[in-house]
Order: structure tokens, then C-alpha cells, then sequence
């Protein structure tokens, strides 16, 4: 058995015997809750986003998928691995174990490479055949012999552990590089102007609320409402952050999904443990605590906004509004607590 280690946390462990230690110790490796997991590919699927799949379950989402399924937007790869990059970041994942990866194709395993520089994640490749079939993005790297001493080694090797939750940092943004500049600018007008001009829009978010660290130096936290912990655990087992955010919020909040649109990256505190909501005009905004179950949720929502590399004045939650639509609906018809939410407001 070889090791093969190159620079910036990435090992192939080549087993040409097919050991079942081996794989005993891989498959032993998986502990979540210590920030590493391992995936057994899926065998024989030609899905081109399955690898991305698999990474997803084994953070304990689960997909459903189909042609008119809830989940069907992440059957493509892209949105399938910044899903998994976002849920990674969130849950503070640091090392990915991949047994049989000499079942990988050439275009899977640059997948899980471009996934893996996303991410920063320390990866292990368990190449259970001959080195002679590797591909040449492996097959170039130099070997050392060693045995299964080194394998665990290699397996234990985690790396800092991030701390929870982990946000990928705000791309580059006049908002983040300058000084904040006034929120609004005063302009005097005469009397017949004012006439004319009429009344004045109302302010876009960012113009007129601060976001959630800034609030609660002024205002304490409205506490959540109860969230069974049935519906709870069904959310947090959504593989899509932006559905899982999304839904969460109106769990614990009661807002509506149209206030959702004007969620941004700063009305979620860096901890998670706060979220500014808005309302029309902006006349009865709220801060709210964020209950330990839904913190994931929207740190993996955050960390999917900034790996998607939107600016923090924009909306949190749009692109999963506008095309996550079907999704967002599907997976809250599930949901007891926000039907009821739902048939509260009709009613009054």
C-alpha cells in the first residue's frame, strides 16, 4: 500500500489489494460530528451530478428529486456542488474520505478536486486497484510506500477545526472596502417643489435598516416561535440551503415569503444567532433570536450567497425565491407548522 500526499491537503492512498481493512478504516472515519465524513460513490450511475449527491447524504440532506420534485434544481452539477460546498462550509466539515475512487470517472474526480479547492477541505482518496489506472491528474504525483499505520494516519489528519459556523469571507464590495457612507443624504426642497415631487419611495434596505449585529446594539431580540421538533428535523435534513434558510425563517418568525426578498447577508448576525426581517416601508422591521436547530441553516444559506459570489447588499434568499419557487412551495405544503402559519393569515 502507497501514499501518495501533495501540498494544500490532499492524499491518494493506493491499495492494490483491495484490503478490507482498508475500507474498514475509511468507512470508520465517517464522524460528522468531528467535521469529517466518507462517501462510497454510487456505483454504476451516469447522473452527472451523483458524486455531488453523495457528498450531500452523507451531511445527513436528503433529496427529493425526480423531473417535478421539489429538489429538482439540484440535479444539475453546478447548483448540486455549491449545495455541497455551502453545507460543508456551514457545518465546519474538514476532511472528505472517498473509498473505491478508482471507480471515479476523469470528469467526477476533477468535480470533487474543484469542489475541494472551494472549499478547502482536506480530501483522502482511497485508489483500491492497480496505480496503473490512474488517471494522469493522480498517476503524476510521486508515491511512497507504507502500510495501514499510515492510512489511519492519514484518515486522522483533520486539519483546525473551523469554528461553527464557518462563512466563506464577503467578496469584494464597495460596501465591505470603503467607509459606510450616510445612510440618507438630506435635500432641501421648497414648498412648490415638495408638491411636485410627491411623497418619497420608500427606501431600499440597505439605505434605511442596519442589519442584525448594529440592531440588537439598540433593541433586544424577539424570541422564536415554537418549531415541533418533527418539522425541525425535516428541515434540516433539506439538501438546498437557500429552501432550507428560506423555510426555516418562516417557521420561526411567522413572516411571510414575501418578506423574505429583502433578507441580505448582514441581517444575519456572524454567529447566526440573529436575523433582521423587514416589512413594507420598513415601518415594522424585527429582530428575532435564532433557535439552535435553524443556525445551520441559515449559516449554510449565508455561506451559499458568498460562494456564489453575490455581494452582501443583495438579497439572501432571492435566487432561491425565484427559481427555487416550486421547491420553496413543495417542501412547505410538508410542513404542519407553516400550513398552519399559512391558514392563519387567510383567515384573518
Amino acid at each position: 500500500m502507497a501514499v501518495t500526499r501533495v501540498p494544500r491537503r490532499l492524499a491518494v492512498v493506493i491499495d492494490e489489494q483491495d484490503d478490507v481493512a482498508s475500507t474498514r478504516a475509511a468507512l470508520n472515519a465517517h464522524q460528522p460530528e468531528s467535521g469529517r465524513i466518507t462517501i462510497q460513490p454510487t456505483p454504476a450511475s451516469s447522473h452527472p451530478a451523483t458524486l455531488a449527491h453523495d457528498v450531500l447524504y452523507a451531511l445527513g440532506k436528503r433529496l427529493a428529486s425526480g423531473p417535478d420534485g421539489p429538489d429538482s434544481r439540484l440535479d444539475s452539477v453546478r447548483p448540486a456542488w455549491l449545495a455541497a460546498a455551502a453545507w460543508s462550509a456551514a457545518t465546519g466539515l474538514r476532511h472528505l474520505v472517498v473509498t473505491r475512487a478508482h471507480l471515479l470517472t476523469t470528469t467526477r474526480l476533477d468535480q470533487l478536486l474543484a469542489w475541494r479547492e472551494k472549499t478547502g477541505v482536506q480530501l483522502t482518496l482511497l485508489w483500491q486497484t492497480t496505480a496503473r489506472r490512474m488517471p494522469p491528474m493522480l498517476a503524476c504525483l510521486e508515491h511512497h510506500l507504507t502500510g495501514l499505520d499510515q492510512l489511519h494516519a492519514a484518515l486522522a489528519e483533520t486539519g483546525p477545526r473551523p469554528a461553527r459556523p464557518f462563512f466563506p469571507p464577503l467578496p469584494a464590495s464597495p460596501e465591505t472596502s470603503a467607509p459606510t457612507p450616510p445612510l440618507l443624504h438630506a435635500v432641501q426642497l421648497l414648498p412648490a417643489q415638495a408638491a411636485q415631487a410627491g411623497p418619497a419611495p420608500p427606501p431600499r434596505p440597505g439605505q434605511s435598516c442596519t442589519g442584525a449585529a448594529a440592531t440588537a446594539q439598540q433593541e433586544s431580540p424577539l424570541p422564536a416561535l415554537p418549531v415541533p421538533p418533527a418539522d425541525s428535523a425535516y428541515l434540516a435534513a433539506l439538501a438546498h440551503p437557500l429552501v432550507a434558510g428560506a423555510l426555516s425563517v418562516l417557521a420561526f418568525t411567522g413572516t411571510t415569503q414575501i418578506a423574505l426578498r429583502d433578507t441580505r447577508d448582514i441581517d444575519v448576525s456572524s454567529d447566526a444567532a440573529l436575523l433582521r426581517t423587514h416589512s413594507p416601508g420598513h415601518r415594522r422591521c424585527r429582530l428575532y433570536e435564532v433557535p439552535t436547530w435553524a443556525r445551520p441553516l441559515l449559516a449554510a444559506a449565508r455561506a451559499h450567497h458568498r460562494l456564489a459570489d453575490r455581494r452582501p447588499e443583495e438579497s439572501l434568499f432571492t435566487p432561491g425565491l425565484s427559481s427555487g419557487a416550486k421547491a420553496l412551495r413543495a417542501h412547505r405544503d410538508r410542513l404542519p407548522t407553516l400550513c398552519e402559519v399559512r391558514d392563519a393569515r387567510g383567515r384573518g
